[in-house]
């Protein structure tokens, strides 16, 4: 990012970018940055306006609302950090609510059009008078978050990328296709974060890649069902065709109630173990993080792992009920994450799937 970009509408917000130094504290060194003390202070220890201050608790209810795997990950975080989490994440989740629940087609890329322009106005040298009429929490802590963190602007524009095609591609012919597609539903979001985490290495964002992916896929294969009465298919052709079956074999089992057939779980359960391969194979990242994020990066892989094996115990039968990690599980998963972010000799990041 430009440090001339959002000068004049970090002026507007009261705030100044920090150093990328104390961009990213580690789990000792925990402020008061998220502004939920009541301090009237930035995350630079300078006095915010009215308008952040709103801002800040628009997107705070945004992300501790829509989200409940989101709130448990969050609780982890530094309380300095947790803010602009809450600000890039809201941006992330509203825009996913317009692409997939606007009244149509055309309302929903009308939306992101909106959104676009919004963060083309953030990221520009020279912006025009800031107007937020619409979503006015939203963008005006992003932008302070943006401009503290230097968060790159590709990512935001893959999201907005990937959320308009959906407007326009409910199926894929192949597995490159739907890598393609998370390359920029998914990715976008874990490289904000290492950004946020000031770990902008070339094989981090691989790593940080491996697992984004494999939670998009992991998810997409956990709401077939859910997904085909939205009337989209994420299960690409080539998997499909191999298998033998097409999608009116999804159709007629969902339609009819019975389970899943075996062609489906078949193919599933090869989907399934893809993705399994993507998550041990990014699980280095706990190892490359600052320690105050190797924590959040480790219960994700391990939230992600638990669907998977939660799919298989239930025989891979998708179309009849949506499989998911009960309460009671990811309690303890957050706890052992905790317990082992604490005790450095518990070894976070080994035993991952236990």
């Amino acid at each position: 990012m430009n440090p001339a970009s959002s000068k004049s509408f970090r002026a507007n917000v009261g705030t100044d970018r920090r150093s990328r130094n104390a961009a990213a504290p580690n789990a000792d060194t925990q402020g008061t940055g998220d502004d939920t003390q009541g301090t009237g202070l930035s995350g630079d220890n300078l006095p915010i306006s009215e308008q952040l201050r709103s801002s800040r608790k628009q997107c705070r209810k945004i992300a501790t609302s829509h989200y409940e795997n989101f709130l448990v990950a969050s609780v982890l975080l530094p309380r300095s950090m947790r803010q602009p989490f809450y600000d890039v994440y809201a941006f992330c989740r509203t825009a996913d609510d317009i692409a997939d629940e606007s009244d149509s087609k055309e309302a929903a890329t009308r939306g992101l059009a909106d959104y676009r322009k919004q963060i083309a106005e953030i990221y520009s040298a020279a912006p025009t008078t800031t107007n937020f009429s619409d979503h006015p929490g939203l963008f005006t802590a992003l932008a302070d978050t943006i401009a503290r963190f230097d968060l790159p602007r590709d990512p935001f524009d893959a999201l907005l990328d990937a959320f308009e095609q959906d407007q326009v591609t409910d199926r894929y012919d192949n597995q490159e296709q739907l890598l393609n597609y998370c390359q920029r539903s998914a990715n976008p979001v874990g490289r904000l974060v290492l950004a946020m985490a000031d770990c902008r290495d070339e094989r981090s964002l691989k790593l940080s890649d491996q697992i984004c992916t494999a939670l998009q896929l992991t998810n997409f294969w956990q709401d077939i069902a859910r997904d085909f009465k939205m009337g989209r298919i994420y299960l690409p052709k080539s998997v499909m065709n191999q298998h033998g079956f097409g999608e009116e074999l999804i159709q007629q089992s969902i339609h009819d109630g019975t389970p899943t057939p075996l062609e489906i779980r078949q193919a599933v359960s090869e989907l399934c173990d893809q993705a399994r391969q993507r998550f041990k194979q990014g699980r280095e990242l706990t190892q490359r993080v600052p320690s105050w994020l190797a924590a959040d990066v480790e219960l994700f892989v391990r939230g992600g792992l638990a669907t998977l094996d939660a799919i298989e115990r239930a025989g891979f039968d998708v179309l009849q009920r949506r499989v998911k990690i009960g309460k009671t599980r990811q309690a303890w998963m957050t706890i052992k994450v905790l317990l082992a972010s604490r005790f450095p000799k518990l070894q976070l990041g080994q035993g991952i799937t236990q």
